[in-house]
């Protein structure tokens, strides 16, 4: 036992006393310490599995590092951004987002950036979860029908962005090159049931939100931070209808979320969920029984909750005009047996998904073809408002048409609609309060002008509407809804209507 003399007592004071004034305890220095198993790789290279959203490719199952060879294309293609809109997209892997990589940590990554021929622009790629000047950005440069090469070693574990960073980097990310790469910790994550792959992202084009036809970048748009469409997975009703993703009850679900921006945060929710867990930021640390986790642009989590209740649970963006007027809605649905004692309830899934209540919006986008085509009929139109319908008008009139007994008035048999369509187009666009008398009786509700939709979708919904529920049966057209949008208000708009 080491005797305590009075030199050694004085001079572990003082020891003390300095540690206090720096704020904290004494710590020896000493070189900061190697990541986790970061050696040489063993065994042959191993060719990673890519995989496209929402899937995830299998965990590594390897219990040392290796060396992981990584192939990646980029391809300029045109897809839909919504029913009847073509946007063209430049991406990783012919996919918005790119396709997800996975790694291990400690592993030593060979990347392999091709850049498909038929590319209009050069592109490169960096990657968050690199440690080297621009994640790789200044390694991966590549033009078109060219490829670069480089590597770099996976120090730090973690769920982590990768992007082009190619001049003007904003436009490159907006137009959908973005993308996950899971860096596992060495002992692997803990086993799950399923896991997806979801990431946002705010698109900018020429058009309103859903204006038919091919859509260009809007540059002015992007700068001002406008999105047209704010998504997940690249696309309006990428993960919704035939498209959800799913689970069955008891299973534990992961969610590797990211937002690839360019430039909105995003506050990632499922309705009806409680995360059991979720690694905020990309990052080591747990939060737990999480409602609502904030995922900046540029940034990633990964959540895990149980299904525990059967239904479809609607995944959006919480800044809710974002998930209802800028596309930002996604569908998890849960199979299974109920479970009265969690939830007794009475599922009303058609109000909050709206017409993504629907397997998808194949008749809008027929609609939409036969307008182009100059061919558009009267049922192509009815069979498009339908569906449109369900998801803007339903959740008030109903879908019988019938409304809300002394709150909003039928569409059914209306009389109101027997003055015209150039009243019903009005009120459509520019809003309806005050007293209103339909089939003689007296409603005072307000409806909100519907300025979200186009003229195309204002034209199909009032053709659904005038041929339905005994109506009288007038077709309205684009160029009707077109020409009354120019026009000045009608008084009707702003009194009493009877």
């Amino acid at each position: 036992m080491t005797t305590l003399t009075l030199p050694r007592l004085l001079r572990a004071s003082r020891l003390l006393v300095l540690a206090a004034a720096i704020g904290g305890p004494l710590l020896s220095v000493a070189a900061p310490a190697a990541p986790a198993d970061a050696g040489t790789p063993r065994g042959k290279p191993i060719e990673a599995i890519l995989t496209s959203p929402p899937h995830v490719p299998p965990p590594t199952n390897r219990n040392y590092p290796a060396k992981v060879i990584v192939n990646l294309e980029v391809v300029e293609k045109t897809m839909q951004i919504s029913e009847g809109v073509n946007y063209t997209f430049w991406t990783f892997g012919g996919t918005v987002p790119g396709s997800f990589i996975r790694v291990r940590q400690g592993d030593t990554v060979e990347f392999h950036l091709k850049n498909h021929p038929g590319s209009k622009m050069p592109h490169n790629i960096d990657l968050h979860g690199v440690t080297g000047p621009g994640g790789g950005a200044a390694s991966s440069f590549t033009a078109p029908g060219h490829e670069s090469q480089f590597t770099f070693k996976a120090l730090n574990e973690g769920i982590y962005v990768y992007h082009c960073a190619t001049a003007p980097v904003g436009m490159h990310v907006a137009n959908g090159m973005y993308g996950l790469i899971l860096v596992e910790p060495p002992q692997g994550l803990p086993k799950v049931d399923k896991e997806y792959y979801v990431m946002q992202g705010d698109f900018y084009t020429t058009g309103k939100y859903r204006e038919k036809g091919h859509q260009p970048f809007d540059m002015e748009k992007a700068i001002d931070e406008k999105p047209t469409y704010v998504l997940f997975n690249g696309a309006e009703g990428a993960l919704t209808g035939d498209k959800a993703i799913t689970a069955n009850v008891g299973e534990k679900v992961r969610l590797y979320i990211g937002n690839g921006g360019p430039n909105l945060i995003s506050s990632f929710h499922v309705i009806g969920a409680i995360f059991d867990q979720v690694r905020f930021e990309g990052g080591s640390n747990v939060q737990k029984n999480v409602q609502t986790t904030v995922i900046p642009a540029g940034g990633a989590a990964i959540a895990t909750f149980t299904a525990r209740v059967p239904g479809s649970y609607v995944m959006v963006d919480h800044s809710l005009f974002r998930a209802f007027n800028k596309g930002a809605l996604a569908i998890l649905r849960i199979d299974g047996a109920e479970n009265k004692a969690i939830y007794s309830g009475k599922e009303v899934d058609a109000v909050y998904l709206g017409d993504r209540a629907q397997p998808n919006l194949a008749a809008v986008t027929q609609a939409a073809q036969g307008a182009a085509a100059g061919k558009l009929t009267k049922d192509e139109q009815i069979k498009a408002g339908q569906q449109l319908f369900a998801g803007t008008c339903s959740v008030c009139h109903q879908s019988d048409g019938k409304g809300m007994a002394g709150v909003f008035p039928p569409l059914a048999k209306s009389d109101f609609l027997g003055a015209g369509a150039a009243k019903a187009i009005d009120v459509v666009l520019r809003g309806l309060s005050g007293k209103v008398t339909v089939n003689g009786t007296d409603y005072n509700s307000v409806m909100p002008p519907m300025n979200q939709l186009n003229d195309d979708e204002v034209a199909n919904i009032l053709t659904y509407v005038f041929n339905s529920w005994g109506n009288p049966g007038h077709v309205v057209s684009k160029d009707d809804v077109k020409k009354a949008r120019a026009a000045a208000p009608a008084a009707q708009g702003q009194a009493e209507h009877k």
